[in-house]
């Protein structure tokens, strides 16, 4: 009869720990598509903002170039006595100061960014500290 009893344990413990894994597998199956589904999305989100950003920068270069030579002839219209080179001289160093202003601002930008999926993370963290709660007061595990 003892026999019995214990093939039934077996059985159930067996049971249980095939659930335990198959939920587990589940789990990180989940986990993965979360962090597939949020990366996808931020790529996707990069992509779609940076087409017209590289529009409007193609598309501003020549205007730029016109407004700086421009600029440049002012300047030398304005003040006679200064050579035309100095003219250019004077708005290519004011273009360069700006550009080189945005440029170290752009970099500090990326340097702050995160590009972690971070729900994806906060999920995993929560659904490991939920196993780990469920292993501690699993009644069928042995203590030793």
């Amino acid at each position: 009869m003892a026999t019995q009893v214990d093939s039934v344990e077996d059985a159930g413990i067996a049971t249980l720990l095939t659930g335990i894994a198959r939920d587990a597998r589940q789990l990180l199956g989940e986990q993965l598509a979360l962090f597939q589904a949020e990366i996808k999305n931020d790529i996707s989100r990069a992509v779609h903002g940076l087409i017209p950003l590289f529009a409007g920068v193609v598309a501003m270069v020549p205007g730029l170039l016109l407004l700086a030579m421009g600029a440049a002839h002012g300047l030398c219209w304005l003040y006679p006595d200064l050579p035309t080179w100095g003219g250019f001289a004077i708005v290519g160093g004011v273009i360069l100061a700006a550009g080189g202003l945005l440029t170290l601002v752009g970099t500090l930008m990326l340097r702050s960014s995160k590009l972690v999926p971070e729900t994806a993370i906060k999920e995993l963290k929560e659904n490991i500290a939920v196993l780990g709660e469920r292993k501690e007061n699993d009644p069928w595990q042995t203590k030793n």
